[in-house]
């Protein structure tokens, strides 16, 4: 089974057909998650924020989230968000192939493995691999999908993850660009982290709304980045309904094996 995750302004799975709605349990709470086919494929689709934007970045239960999917048997996520860009060359209205990650997020639950007290019945401490945070056999498709539908996409990128729900300082903007961050934007750790410890491939497709903080010089409101990502749904769905059919049965990638050697 396949997933897909929408961010902001990417609430409902139109693509799908046959779509029933389930309630996942999960040992970090019950998760809703609607699960359809497309083009034969099985899919599940899950609004990160919740329907209508309801969970701010911070509240998101990402571990719940991550579970369900793999309860529901997921081998493949493929995610979308909005970011801001932190690079004058990733101009708004780009597409940008997640390649790496900087966290700066501070309160957030970032694994599921703490030892004798984990909620899951693996008690290990995992140690997991980050030195390729995103799944490559589903970034090339992604990225290649992206060219086929005429958007212009980026092959690469650094996506630096803040704590949110506010937006960041123009100086906290300065300081993430001389690390080399690329865009900027509240979400995708540890979701991607989470994948990885449940072996499952995760892309991510960040889409550019804006310059950030104090490279532009316009203020910017949660309600433009709606609008922005509003605008654009019909090209991400486009994108989804040309990945899908596009991802092949076997995986050939390192993501399934992951907890070998990782656990403590």
């Amino acid at each position: 089974m396949y997933a897909i995750i929408g961010g902001s302004g990417v609430y409902d799975p139109d693509m799908l057909s046959q779509q029933e709605e389930r309630i996942v349990e999960t040992p970090f709470g019950a998760v809703e998650v609607t699960v359809g086919t497309f083009k034969g494929a099985e899919v599940a689709f899950l609004p990160r924020h919740g329907g209508g934007h309801s969970q701010p970045p911070h509240l998101i239960n990402y571990r719940a989230n991550m579970w369900a999917l793999h309860e529901l048997g997921v081998e493949r996520i493929v995610s979308t968000s909005a970011v801001g860009s932190l690079n004058e060359d990733v101009a708004p209205g780009s597409y940008v192939v997640l390649s790496d990650f900087i966290d700066f997020t501070k309160r957030r639950p970032t694994t599921f493995y703490e030892g004798p007290s984990s909620l899951v019945p693996e008690k290990d401490v995992v140690h997991i691999d980050v030195t390729r945070p995103y799944c490559p056999q589903l970034r090339s498709i992604a990225y290649d999908s992206g060219i086929k539908c005429g958007m212009q996409m980026i092959d690469g990128g650094t996506y630096v993850c803040t704590e949110g729900p506010r937006f960041e300082t123009a100086a906290e903007i300065r300081m993430y660009s001389m690390l080399g961050g690329d865009v900027i934007g509240m979400t995708n750790v540890p979701e991607v982290v989470l994948a990885r410890e449940l072996e499952i491939c995760y892309a991510s497709i960040a889409m550019v709304t804006n310059f950030a903080a104090g490279i532009s010089g316009e203020k910017l409101t949660h309600a433009e980045v709606l609008d922005i990502m509003g605008k654009n749904k019909k090209n991400i769905q486009r994108l989804f309904k040309v990945i899908i059919p596009s991802i092949p049965k076997s995986r050939d990638c390192e993501c399934a094996s992951l907890l070998e050697g990782a656990k403590g």
